[in-house]
């Protein structure tokens, strides 16, 4: 069995012209064409598909993990306040055995042991600590925009693999129907010959068209095999039944002037590289306060029972020590790590305007395909009915002899790949969309009304910034 297109020209066409925007890949289509799917599910809308890939993908998850990671540098910043609480404790047996020059010989024996508790308080330590926790602010911020740059990520790279298996599906169905009328081409052609009416060359040029015919459709199916493998990476399950994709029409920006002011307040790329520049600063001073002084105190208590020369005996002692180190000369190995620094600051600020002029090229490069799709299907769609006007034209004028078996083929390829290309166009029409509200910064779950619960990185930061103390993480591990 082979999937088929509408029998005639005109049907077909009419078919064709829904494109993307109707049905096109109903499990038993796929199954006809010979394309392997998995387990029946319930028929699948891109809302529902970006739905399952935003809150499953693996990919994702796990950049979403990376943030929940730098979450903990708050706290470990914070321990730069905190004071530092240690306890010792002691036990040991002690012989000891001693003459004098007239031999008089004495024995001890004693069990010294203690314990002690002892508190040491940063006062200042030239704001490395203040400024170790502004840096970790940066780097979080930097996280979460990271985040958020992996789901548009995702969700872009899901919509076009949505729509590639929708465009490959249609393709693969207009191969197979292009074989079939190949298949009938060439019949009547060798009947023409059996009566004299056509050459061997004729019968020729039509069994080559059959085999082209045939390898372009081996080729559409391999197509649709591996658009079916990326839809799966993506979303999680295998297509089936894919319903009607539509542009979005009424997100994206009115102009290329307004999509890249947007760019520049919302592409999350450009935000992280912004934090990055503000943590490499950061980093200069705290390496620069390892140059300062630094102030602080110590507390301590210790108990000591059965020393060795006091058997029986035992000790109490208490002290507070404040303490205040001045660095002099380290070897120039602090001042070479400011310095270096310094550079990997300038690196950063470099880096933010590369991102910055690579995110308004992508946006401009998106804003041309997408404001020349409809252009585009437009041409194509007058280009099918062209196509189906001329092969009309060149059947007739084939039957009284105005015409060869070679301008019927031309013309049937004509028409095909007319077909083909107008499939491509109401593709990349719906891709162009979502790549372009992608490179604003605008495609989240909240803009396109998915049926998800948003996820809230603030959620576990607000978890773990204030622990003083546990090795558990808030999910329970």
């Amino acid at each position: 069995m082979v999937c088929r297109d509408a029998s005639s020209p005109a049907t077909a066409s009419a078919s064709l012209r829904a494109g993307l925007f109707c049905r096109v890949a109903s499990l038993a289509a796929l199954t006809a064409c010979g394309i392997a799917l998995a387990t029946p599910l319930s028929a699948e809308t891109i809302s529902g598909a970006l739905a399952r890939a935003y809150g499953f993908n693996p990919d994702l998850n796990q950049q979403r993990a990376a943030g929940r990671a730098t979450d903990e540098n708050l706290p470990t910043a914070l321990s730069g306040y905190r004071p530092t609480i240690t306890a010792t404790s002691d036990i040991g047996r002690v012989w000891q055995e001693s003459n004098t020059a007239t031999n008089v010989s004495s024995r001890a024996a004693a069990s010294p042991r203690g314990s002690g508790l002892s508190i040491t308080q940063n006062i200042w330590n030239g704001n490395r600590t203040a400024n170790g926790v502004s840096r970790a602010e940066s780097q979080i911020l930097t996280a979460r925009e990271q985040i958020r740059q992996s789901e548009q990520n995702i969700l872009a790279n899901a919509a076009t693999s949505y729509m590639n298996v929708l465009r490959d599906t249609a393709t693969l169905s207009l191969r197979r129907n292009n074989v079939d009328v190949l298949e009938q081409q060439l019949r009547q052609t060798r009947d023409r010959f059996q009566v004299g009416e056509v050459t061997r060359t004729d019968v020729a040029q039509a069994e080559a068209s059959l085999a082209q015919g045939q390898a372009d459709a081996f080729a559409a199916q391999s197509n649709l095999q591996t658009s079916i493998a990326n839809f799966r990476q993506y979303v999680g399950i295998e297509p089936r039944d894919l319903q009607p994709a539509r542009p979005l029409e009424k997100l994206v920006p009115r102009t290329l002037d307004n999509a890249i002011a947007l760019s520049e307040m919302e592409n999350p790329s450009i935000q992280a590289a912004r934090h990055n520049v503000d943590s490499a600063a950061l980093n200069v001073k705290i390496i620069e306060g390892q140059l300062y002084p630094s102030l602080g105190v110590t507390g301590a208590v210790a108990r000591r029972y059965d020393p060795i020369n006091q058997p029986g005996s035992n000790s109490f002692q208490a002290s507070v020590v404040g303490s205040l180190s001045v660095p002099i000369y380290e070897g120039g190995a602090v001042y070479a790590a400011v310095r270096q620094a310094k550079e990997i600051l300038g690196q950063a600020q470099l880096q933010a305007d590369l991102q910055r002029e690579q995110i308004r090229a992508l946006v401009v490069s998106s804003w041309g395909v997408w404001s020349n799709s409809r252009a585009v299907i437009d041409a194509s769609q007058a280009q099918v009915r062209a196509a189906e006007i001329a092969l009309n034209g060149v059947r007739e004028e084939a039957k009284v002899g105005q015409r060869t078996t070679l301008d019927v083929l031309n013309a049937q390829q004509a028409l095909l790949n007319a077909r083909v290309q107008l499939v491509s166009a109401q593709r990349d029409r719906v891709v162009s969309s979502y790549v372009l509200l992608a490179s604003v910064g605008k495609l989240s779950a909240s803009t396109l009304g998915l049926q998800v619960v948003a996820y809230d990185p603030t959620v576990h930061f607000d978890q773990v910034k204030g622990k003083w103390i546990g090795t558990g993480t808030p999910d329970g591990r």
